[in-house]
């Protein structure tokens, strides 16, 4: 199928990648920054991420258990949460937004707390070169 060039109507991606100021990372449909959360462990199929932590911290979601991805080469799947809802994972970890980002490609989560990181393409954290203030 041929690319839309109508805006909303072609397929979006669940995650692709974007080039940022912290270099080529994953983002969400809209083109806001993925992270990881080091309180998270792989492939439990559980997220460590409830209450206030999702207010700050929103789970990135799928409509199906296959998410549709461009460019992302780490292990895309999903986990189902307590509320019912698919959250994406990205080898074995589930990925959030962080609300403090604004606009497409803000990377304002990188190293908050010391334990969010934005997520490479392969499914890597990115480096922690930067540090922000309140995790959970």
């Amino acid at each position: 199928m041929p690319p839309s060039s109508s805006a909303g109507v072609s397929t979006a991606s669940d995650l692709k990648t974007a080039s940022t100021s912290l270099g080529t990372v994953v983002v969400d449909g809209k083109g806001m920054t993925v992270y990881f959360f080091d309180k998270d462990t792989p492939n439990t199929g559980k997220s460590a991420c409830s209450a206030g932590c999702l207010a700050a911290w929103p789970a990135v979601s799928a409509a199906s258990a296959a998410p549709v991805v461009t460019g992302v080469q780490g292990k895309v799947g999903t986990i189902t949460r307590s509320d019912g809802t698919l959250q994406v994972t990205i080898n074995g970890l589930p990925v959030y937004t962080y609300a403090e980002d604004s606009a497409a490609g803000d990377g304002k989560g990188q190293g908050v707390g010391g334990i969010w990181w934005a997520v490479t393409p392969e499914g890597s954290k990115v480096a922690p070169a930067q540090t922000g203030s309140s995790g959970y």
